[in-house]
């Protein structure tokens, strides 16, 4: 694989979903300013809900505090897109990167994280494939993996979920995306038993990401970061609870 090199990290265990969107704000801004290199995260949400800025409310069956009463968080998310659901045992991944870097525009983005979802569930014999007039990746059994992104000078955040294994009774509370009775599936849902680990999927997402958009992913853990001073302090203050 060649091409511009980005910084890969996997975060062990589920973040809160307001403190992964104020990580990616931090990451976002050192990046618009040029102060690190384009960076790719890979995590799982506790339970949340998230309203995009073209969601409409109707698409969302219980109120906010309903939500919470189940334990749910609720937020207004910036990104694209509609009414969606993070649980753990689903992985979200978050490129917070130059568009130039890949000779792109978000046409041609949107495109670039649906072929990385199908060709990721390719990789463990799933067959996902896109729908005319709709985002995502599709499965005969339901949808698999939702896109939402926004860009700002020209760097791309926010991203991509695909559902590995998680409780998929969260989506029974909304019209997800903003489609009504279109069934939510995931790899456990298809595969049972020879479901693979969240790792195996994590680390394939990586392999596919590089392979579709030209970069080289570089994998760090949170405590190697010393040559990236800047970024090395915006983990230093990340802040999952």
């Amino acid at each position: 694989m060649s091409g511009p090199a980005v910084i890969s990290i996997f975060l062990p265990g589920p973040v809160r979903y307001a403190a992964a969107a104020q990580l990616q704000e931090d990451i976002l801004q050192a990046r618009i300013a040029d102060e690190i290199p384009d960076v790719v995260l890979q995590m799982q949400h506790f339970p949340v809900v998230t309203l995009g800025r073209r969601g409409r409310d109707e698409h969302l069956y219980r109120t906010p505090a309903a939500l919470r009463a189940l334990g749910i968080d609720f937020h207004i998310a910036p990104r694209g897109g509609d009414v969606t659901y993070h649980a753990p045992g689903q992985i979200v991944l978050y490129p917070i990167f130059r568009l130039d870097a890949v000779r792109t525009g978000s046409h041609g983005y949107l495109h670039q994280l649906e072929e990385i979802a199908i060709r990721t569930a390719a990789a463990f014999h799933v067959d996902g494939y896109r729908r005319e007039g709709k985002s995502g990746a599709w499965t005969s059994a339901g949808k698999i993996a939702a896109i939402g992104f926004r860009i700002r000078r020209w760097v791309a955040y926010h991203g991509l979920s695909l559902n590995v294994d998680p409780d998929l009774t969260g989506f029974t509370f909304m019209a997800p995306c903003g489609i009504e009775d279109e069934p939510v599936s995931s790899f456990r849902t298809i595969l049972e038993d020879r479901c693979p680990t969240i790792r195996e999927v994590m680390t394939e997402l990586e392999s596919q990401f590089g392979t579709v958009t030209g970069l080289c992913p570089e994998r760090r853990t949170t405590a190697v970061l010393d040559d990236i001073p800047a970024l090395r302090k915006i983990f230093q203050r990340f802040d999952t609870s």
